[in-house]
């Protein structure tokens, strides 16, 4: 039988440590040879800037195989509807039954937030307070719950091209609002960009000694980016997956075209970071950045909690593919 989750049943069930802890443990699948996660092909319609993506992955201890078909339509935003769209398939790693089909919104938003939360755990200095967010949306909010979980921050800072959506969170959250992207930066020990930028926001220059960012928001683009230059050469990068990185993140990409870095620069991973293969921080001074692309393995982690969640207390529609 198949499983077939709303996101009404994804948001019934679906709890953001688990899904944290299923996300480190993931990654150190990753890195340990026991998952793959092969770079996901992007295509573009001819004549039109829609691109999908079919995020790909496999896990033995999980159980499964999954593909996240992620759309992202930037002409979305003028129909008021959201510009990236998701839903995942999971299939048995044994058999290849089909064991659920997934509505990725609110899946992708939790395990992004939950890969921030094991990378700032990793990398960001053991003394952070102030966590400062570029960008206001629905995934400031999972970031602000994930990051808590693992640093005590006393003082949270926001900035949002759209002062309207920065006051909704400050109001939410107690967070207080800042009159620049450079302020948060120059101010926090964390930073998190959550923007849909296609230029950079953020600038190295700003980087103060000791400084983690969570570089989240950018497209999956190779000319998209959120950090200039500048801040990638300054950073320690962490990736989630070099081959994703490689074939779709602009922050890296663009320096490494420029000739600024070079590809040794962004081969860290963090699931090898997590079992102890490479190193995490160095020490107090050093600034590090954890450039996010998200990776199908991450939405694997996640389907397999809530292909369980559902099945223990009897949630979704199951129906019969093959009759």
């Amino acid at each position: 039988m198949t499983l077939i989750l709303t996101r009404s049943d994804v948001l019934a069930m679906i709890d953001a440590p688990e899904v944290a802890a299923a996300v480190r443990a993931a990654h150190a699948d990753l890195a340990r040879g026991a998952a793959v996660a092969p770079a996901p092909p992007a295509m573009r319609l001819p004549g039109s800037e829609s691109t999908f993506l079919a995020m790909v992955a496999a896990s033995r201890p999980a159980g499964l195989a999954a593909v996240k078909l992620l759309a992202d339509i930037p002409d979305n935003r003028e129909r008021g509807l959201p510009a990236q769209r998701s839903t995942i398939l999971a299939v048995s790693a044994e058999d290849g039954s089909c064991a659920a089909l997934i509505d990725g919104a609110a899946v992708t938003r939790v395990r992004t937030a939950a890969a921030s939360a094991v990378a700032t755990a990793e990398l960001a200095r053991a003394d952070s307070r102030t966590l400062g967010f570029i960008g206001a949306g629905a995934l400031a909010h999972a970031h602000l719950a994930a990051l808590r979980s693992v640093r005590e921050f006393d003082r949270v800072l926001v900035w949002s091209r759209t002062e309207a959506t920065a006051r909704t969170f400050a109001e939410a959250t107690g967070a207080e609002m800042v009159s620049t992207a450079e302020k948060v930066v120059r101010t926090a020990d964390v930073v998190c960009t959550l923007t849909p930028a296609r230029e950079p926001v953020v600038h190295g220059a700003w980087f103060a000694p000791g400084l983690h960012v969570n570089a989240v928001g950018a497209p999956p683009r190779p000319d998209h980016r959120e950090i200039d230059t500048e801040g990638i050469r300054r950073a320690r990068v962490v990736v989630d997956s070099r081959l994703t990185a490689a074939h779709e993140s602009g922050d890296v990409l663009i320096p490494l075209r420029e000739g600024a870095i070079g590809a040794e620069h962004f081969a860290d991973e963090i699931g090898e970071i997590v079992v102890g293969a490479k190193p995490g921080r160095a020490d107090d001074a050093q600034i590090t950045l954890y450039n996010s692309l998200g990776i199908g393995l991450q939405d694997l982690a996640a389907a397999r909690l809530l292909i369980d969640a559902a099945r223990t207390r009897g949630l979704g529609t199951e129906i019969e593919l093959a009759s």
